[in-house]
């Protein structure tokens, strides 16, 4: 806004000193709507020691100028907050309304009395609420307030107060979404008893302020990071992250995790009709979040005359062919709503340092039967979907509440199945027996963590979690989202070390004829969705003879195999994890020639034999490790290094290490390249040995995904990088002396 008169921000102190009139005057010309007339009033009548109540008077017809700009921001596609869009806001910061308001609100922590002045409910609300408008109409309000760390801290203050507390939430929310440093959950006054004295639906709503304060930075992106950059930042930042801090202050909390189960796995009324899922979309197009929507339930169920900002919502509501449905929709967008904040609570804290003492609780307040429970009713409701917009995992979108609530759900599942033995609690007892009788079958010990599962903890019912999931995994489009986080979920529970009885409890429920439908018959283009299904087949075949039987006779055509092969081709950062397990399958099976059904299957299936030809692994490993270097390793990629390590580790037991090394050297000779191949991996072998011999859990799970052993895989890397230039199983042998060490000191801090 161009002031005039030259006009700059202007504090409450130096326009108490400006005459009525001068201040009428320009206010016409300017067009100030008479803000800076009743802020100087509003000023004036809330001096210390007053009973504010001429205050309140002022603050309200303030409120109700604002609250119109705020409803057309909230109410409208959503837009860069300029001055000339929201004129009154803006001028109402440019005259100190803001630190004015904070001021009248901090007052009673600033007397020096014993006995605290007490303000009147109402009064805070709208000091509140103005201040809220303020902050979604006006850049840098937001950023001003979360400047002041007093400020942020007070407000929690004011959650323990029911009829401020929507308004307290909505505002803490927003400062926290900008704050540049998070806030230390344990420098909150009495932050145990807080939480502890709110209700059900006040603490679902702190979950939403809770994602700010236990997440770490740009984490939705975590596998863009390069490894360099993240390994840098760990050795700079030793310490616990202020997220971890916080993590562990809410685990202290009595009840919090028993709490957050109830609240997750509690049931709803069921809506009748087929156009629910329309009812609820509507109601999403305009609905900002859980906290707007908590203030219209309330609304709904009030008989008592609304104020005038309420006036306004409940005329928006009027004008709505929904308002006859109100409360039955409200109520199970509500609940969804909710549901959302608390599975992504309990998500990072299964992600967190403390996964074992998160896994524990989650079993103890059963968590996963109470999903398994909601699943038909609620989580995957029986309608066509076809015709939604389906978000991928990495965009940053606003999504409906039934497709976050979805994704919410998997990611949880992922988490919860990933690498621990508490993963057998997704199924039901019939199941478990089956697993069971699986291993006594093929006459293998059953898993030592699912004879530790204690079946009082599983899954009810005639189906399981995992099983259910399975069901509507199948029914999904071919290009829809929820396939990626569908196979993601099932995927973790394969992870680790590989359980044939697992994977048979799977192939007999058709999984490997559905992965492969969907990768070679689907039509399917999503590179997301097709790097989940390869990483789930890579884990549902590893080591099985039963599963690449399945395959062969699915895959019974050239044309389909040729299909397959351009699909793995296509990425082989997608589809690397699948080319490991082929080759590690083809390994083991190799080692079992007195095995007829292996030898039969080995001698038939079109896969292995690809495998099997030397040159297709050769050519495999000249491309894993032409697509990668040490400057661009993320945690996505990184898998492609180590599978040409496989390669070369299960070459060099046979002792065939330097016939590899050699083609790498021949390839790059072909191409014209010398030592660039070369170089590159040995640069990567570098970065490998300070990544992984570090890192205790990754190293673990290469034992366990390869089943050979870590000291292997660093004797390997060990010989790889000798120095020897006369060992045939060092790099170093086969770099011509001119093209040594092009990027000697990529690795130098």
């Amino acid at each position: 806004m161009n002031l005039p008169l030259n006009i700059q921000r202007s504090s409450l102190c130096s326009l108490r000193t400006w005459t009525r009139g001068l201040l009428q005057e320009r206010d016409k010309r300017a067009k100030w709507h008479g803000i800076p007339t009743l802020l100087q009033k509003l000023y004036e009548s809330s001096h210390p020691n007053s009973d504010l109540s001429h205050a309140h008077s002022f603050l309200k017809v303030l409120s109700s100028q604002l609250s119109m700009e705020a409803m057309s921001f909230v109410t409208e596609d959503r837009k860069t907050a300029q001055e000339s869009t929201f004129p009154n806001t803006y001028t109402f910061d440019l005259f100190g309304g803001v630190d004015l308001l904070v001021e009248i609100l901090m007052r009673p922590t600033l007397t020096m009395q014993k006995k605290k002045p007490k303000m009147n409910d109402d009064l805070v609300k709208d000091c509140l609420s103005v201040l809220y408008n303020c902050c979604i109409c006006t850049e840098g309000v937001t950023k001003s307030l979360a400047a002041r760390d007093d400020f942020v801290l007070f407000l929690f203050t004011l959650m323990t107060n029911k009829k401020t507390f929507l308004q307290t939430a909505t505002l803490i929310e927003d400062i926290l979404g900008v704050k540049k440093e998070m806030i230390q959950l344990d420098g909150i006054p009495n932050l145990s008893s807080l939480v502890q004295s709110f209700d059900q639906q006040q603490l679902a709503n702190f979950c939403r302020i809770l994602s700010a304060t236990i997440s770490e930075p740009d984490v939705g992106n975590d596998d863009k990071h390069t490894l360099l950059a993240k390994n840098a930042h760990q050795k700079r930042n030793a310490s616990p992250s202020r997220a971890e801090v916080n993590q562990v202050t809410l685990l202290n909390i009595p009840g919090f995790i028993e709490r957050l189960c109830k609240l997750a796995t509690r049931k709803v009324s069921e809506a009748t009709g087929a156009n629910f899922l329309q009812e609820l979309e509507d109601w999403y197009t305009w609905l900002d979040n859980a906290l707007v929507l908590d203030a219209l339930m309330q609304m709904a169920s009030e008989e008592a005359e609304q104020s005038s900002t309420e006036s306004s919502d409940e005329s928006s509501l009027a004008t709505s062919p929904l308002r006859h449905r109100l409360p039955q929709s409200m109520k199970i967008v509500h609940e969804i709503m909710y549901k959302v904040e608390v599975l992504y609570v309990l998500c990072v804290l299964l992600m967190g340092r403390q996964r074992n003492q998160v896994h524990k609780m989650l079993a103890e307040f059963r968590l996963i039967p109470g999903l398994n429970n909601l699943f038909d009713k609620l989580i995957w409701r029986k309608y066509t979907a076809s015709n939604h917009v389906v978000h991928g995992q990495n965009e940053n979108c606003d999504c409906s509440p039934e497709i976050s609530f979805k994704i919410q759900f998997l990611r949880l599942l992922q988490s919860f199945s990933d690498h621990h033995e508490n993963k057998y609690l997704l199924l039901n007892s019939q199941e478990l027996n089956e697993l069971s009788a699986i291993s006594m079958k093929a006459n293998i010990p059953e898993v030592e963590a699912l004879v530790n599962t204690d079946r009082s903890l599983v899954c009810d019912g005639k189906k399981g979690l995992l099983t259910r999931l399975l069901t509507v995994m199948k029914r999904e489009p071919p290009d829809s989202s929820f396939r990626f986080w569908q196979a993601r979920a099932v995927e973790s529970f394969l992870r680790g070390a590989t359980s044939y009885a697992d994977q048979m409890f799977l192939l007999k429920r058709g999984l490997l004829e559905h992965i492969l439908f969907c990768i070679i018959d689907s039509g399917c283009t999503s590179r997301d969705v097709l790097q989940s299904y390869f990483d789930l087949l890579g884990e549902l075949m590893k080591f099985n003879i039963d599963a690449f039987k399945r395959f062969n006779k699915y895959v019974n055509t050239p044309e389909k195999f040729q299909t397959f092969l351009t699909q793995i081709n296509s990425s082989l950062v997608d589809s690397n994890m699948l080319v490991r397990c082929i080759v590690l399958s083809l390994d083991r099976f190799e080692s079992l020639t007195e095995d007829v059904k292996v030898v039969e299957v080995l001698s038939e299936c079109c896969l292995l034999s690809y495998m099997a030809r030397v040159e297709n692994r050769l050519s495999f490993l000249f491309r894993l490790i032409n697509i990668i270097n040490v400057q661009t390793l993320t945690q996505e990629n990184v898998s492609c290094l180590n599978t040409s390590l496989v390669i070369l580790m299960l070459a060099r037991r046979k002792a065939k290490l330097p016939f590899y090394l050699n083609a790498l050297r021949e390839k790059e000779y072909a191409e014209k390249y010398p030592g660039c191949l070369l170089n590159n991996f040995h640069n990567l072998l570098r970065f490998w040995q300070r990544h992984y011999l570090n890192k205790d859990k990754d190293s673990t799970c290469l034992e366990n995904s390869s089943c050979i052993p870590f000291s292997y895989w660093k004797e390997t890397v060990s010989v790889l990088l000798g120095s020897d230039r006369t060992s045939l199983c060092a790099i170093a042998s086969y770099i011509d002396e001119p093209f040594m060490d092009l990027d000697r000191d990529l690795l130098e801090d």
